[in-house]
């Protein structure tokens, strides 16, 4: 199967009933041992220092692993990615455009997809027949996602990895689907690691994975991971195509669809607080304000850019935040 890179999630759908095997640019880049080469590639061919460090590192991703072609998400992602995708172009790399219409009209979104298609030349039977075999995976992640917090076995970072996995499905549809399968009986054996703070986490997945174990040090987990949760399309199996389980996905749409989600999620999973994640020299931190606005819980705003570990200004606010939720709740 020929790869193709993605820069966010997109119909991978389409692209495996095209006969490709979907690369998700981003978890190349953050899972890499040595993950700030493709950083460093992006700035010695221009990229500035002040440019959001998921971008420069999906473009040296690409460039370093030979992926030749990708899908550029024109519309309802980041809005550096169409300058991105103007550099690729210039390296030769084919870039096939697809958009998430920022009218969130269903109508629209059923257009967008059916370019897509027309694009990679499949029908919505043959769609529709991977859809059907990707939701049943995705099924499991739901799974962890209950183990998680219902069950309070699953950590918050493996709630994390395996749904953002969903993006490609780590590139191996069967293997990933056994490997599910065998966490999720690991996990179901281990005993309930209940704490007294229930964190919800939102904004885009972070650099710095060691905030989980991080939070745990101190009587807290995550029992929600908003973004990645909606990477794995937890509501897809009640969508009756393609169409409209990309209209209900809330990540490229508008904040006030966003809320909704959060607001039914803070409830049902009886969080405390939140932390909210965002990415140094990303127009998405401005969401900040809309949030604390409109989600009536506290909220913590930490900012990430190149490192993928906390710095200890960010621990001693994590901290500091944590105690406060821990006092709220009359813990101290």
């Amino acid at each position: 199967m020929k790869k193709i890179g993605l820069t966010t999630t997109v119909p991978v759908e389409v692209l495996i009933a095209a006969g490709y095997k979907p690369v998700d640019l981003n978890n190349l880049f953050i899972t890499s041992n040595n993950y700030f080469k493709y950083i460093d590639i992006a700035e010695r061919d221009g990229f500035p220092k002040s440019m959001c460090a998921w971008i420069k590192g999906i473009y040296g991703a690409c460039v370093e692993n030979g992926i030749k072609e990708i899908v550029g998400v024109m519309e309802g992602d980041c809005s550096n990615t169409k300058v991105l995708i103007d550099v690729l172009k210039l390296k030769g790399i084919k870039v096939y455009p697809f958009s998430f219409p920022h009218s969130h009209k269903r109508e629209d979104v059923e257009i967008e997809i059916k370019k897509f298609m027309d694009i990679f030349k499949v029908e919505i039977e043959e769609v529709e027949k991977v859809r059907n075999r990707l939701n049943k995976i995705r099924k499991l992640s739901k799974k962890i996602d209950k183990l998680t917090y219902i069950d309070n076995k699953a950590t918050g970072f493996e709630n994390h990895l395996y749904q953002v996995s969903l993006s490609d499905f780590n590139g191996d549809i069967d293997k990933f689907e056994n490997e599910l399968k065998n966490v999720i009986s690991d996990i179901k054996n281990r005993e309930s690691n209940d704490k007294k703070i229930r964190l919800g986490y939102i904004g885009v997945p972070p650099m710095t994975g060691d905030l989980y174990e991080f939070v745990e040090k101190f009587n807290a987990r995550f029992v929600y991971n908003e973004v990645q949760r909606e990477f794995a399309f937890p509501r897809g199996d009640k969508a009756l195509n393609i169409y409209e389980q990309y209209y209900d996905y809330t990540y490229p749409y508008d904040s006030e669809f966003r809320i909704k989600e959060l607001k039914k999620q803070i409830k049902e999973r009886k969080l405390d607080g939140i932390i909210h994640y965002t990415q140094a020299f990303c127009y998405r931190a401005v969401e900040d304000i809309v949030l604390k606005q409109k989600l009536d819980i506290p909220i913590l705003n930490i900012e990430g850019d190149k490192l993928n570990t906390l710095d200890a200004r960010t621990k001693l606010r994590l901290e500091a935040y944590l105690d406060m939720l821990l006092d709220l709740k009359g813990e101290i």
